[in-house]
């Protein structure tokens, strides 16, 4: 299988699945527990259907939209995924050079294999820089400092990782962050050559934004699940979340939330947005998928705070059902993390080419001009 056998993020995964060691891509592609929330993530779209007009002369569309203050090209979001020189040694710089190709919004992880100075100088993009709350206050502030010398436009608070999910794969396979050989994994290690040479010859593994502060993920090896539930402050409330918006100063987002009554608090505090997610599936399996969750927000919130539909996302159809269920944009780590995992940069731009394809078809099928037409009667539940 080749890269221009993949014509849809399917197939991303596909061609990731047969790159990558297995451990490596159990992470990208695991999830919590059952994996039952991971399934419906994307299932849930299936439950709305898309209601066309015809005859609207669609010859001109525009798929640009504006999120926290910045336009983007397409109503879609690059979310921050951590870890991302793991899977390819292109890495984050991938995905923000190609974000920046798009005219899209993209993010970074507190655990980026880049810092954040460099992708503060490399594009002009809008860049969203993914906090987690640590114990160590000195890192909590480092971060921020460093956000805004660099220029990052918005911070979004990570609420849905108190303690983390258990990756019953990564368990299985003993992945940790850097990767680690064992005997169970060598084999695996050791069918991937060119995985292998890139990960050993190339640039070292870092965590750039935290190894000022902790060893932990750096230099020394550490599953994710451990590094969450030592590093991390599970005190983390409201009043702290609230401070951290007001150190920041800037575009403040909740990342995480899925109830009515934390959207109110969200507003209540002042953020700009917030990301409807369960991240991924990979914390509390059984919860439910973010699209599902949609209206309730909106109907409680919308107009209040832009929402940002995360998770699950395969298709451009997808975002479009975001924006007529009510979502300022649609967002995933997935979508584009195959495609990274599967070719560097020209796959993570070809990811992005084919749903930007998807949502300008889907545009014309359903005879809208601009984003703003997507409204609630162009949706039909099941």
């Amino acid at each position: 299988m080749r890269l221009t056998d993949c014509h849809n993020i399917d197939d991303f995964r596909l061609l990731a699945k047969q790159r990558l060691p297995w451990p490596v891509f159990d992470y990208i592609d695991g999830a919590a527990d059952d994996e039952a929330t991971k399934a419906r993530n994307t299932a849930a779209y299936a439950s709305a259907d898309l209601v066309p007009d015809v005859l609207a002369g669609v010859a001109e569309i525009d798929t640009s939209c504006t999120i926290m203050g910045r336009p983007s090209a397409l109503p879609l979001m690059l979310s921050p995924t951590a870890l991302q020189r793991v899977f390819h040694w292109q890495g984050e710089r991938a995905v923000a050079r190609a974000a920046e190709k798009f005219g899209l919004w993209c993010g970074i992880s507190s655990l980026a294999t880049v810092s954040i100075e460099e992708i503060g100088a490399m594009i002009s993009t809008p860049k969203l820089f993914q906090f987690y709350y640590h114990k160590d206050r000195g890192l909590n502030r480092s971060m921020i400092e460093r956000c805004q010398a660099a220029k990052f436009d918005a911070i979004a608070l990570t609420v849905d990782t108190i303690v983390a999910g258990k990756r019953e794969r990564c368990a299985r396979s003993g992945f940790t962050s850097p990767p680690k050989f064992t005997p169970s994994s060598f084999l695996s290690y050791a069918m991937k050559p060119r995985w292998g040479l890139d990960y050993l010859l190339r640039e070292k593994f870092a965590l750039p934004n935290l190894d000022t502060h902790v060893q932990e993920g750096t230099g020394e090896a550490v599953s994710i699940a451990g590094y969450f539930n030592t590093m991390l402050d599970q005190t983390l409330d409201w009043k702290m979340a609230d401070q951290l918006r007001e150190d920041w100063g800037g575009k403040f987002c909740l990342k995480g939330v899925m109830s009515v009554a934390d959207a109110r608090r969200a507003v209540e505090i002042g953020a700009d947005a917030i990301m409807i997610s369960n991240h991924g599936g990979r914390q509390l399996d059984g919860s439910r998928a973010p699209f599902d969750q949609l209206r309730e927000i909106v109907d409680a919130v919308g107009g209040q705070i832009e929402i940002i539909c995360d998770g699950g996302v395969r298709r451009g159809t997808h975002a479009l059902k975001s924006l007529c269920a009510g979502a300022t944009a649609a967002s995933g780590g997935r979508l584009y993390l195959y495609a990274l995992a599967a070719a560097g940069q020209d796959g993570v731009e070809r990811a992005i080419a084919i749903l930007k394809d998807e949502i300008e078809r889907g545009m014309k099928l359903m005879g809208v001009h601009n984003v703003a037409e997507l409204t609630s009667d162009r949706l039909r539940w099941r």
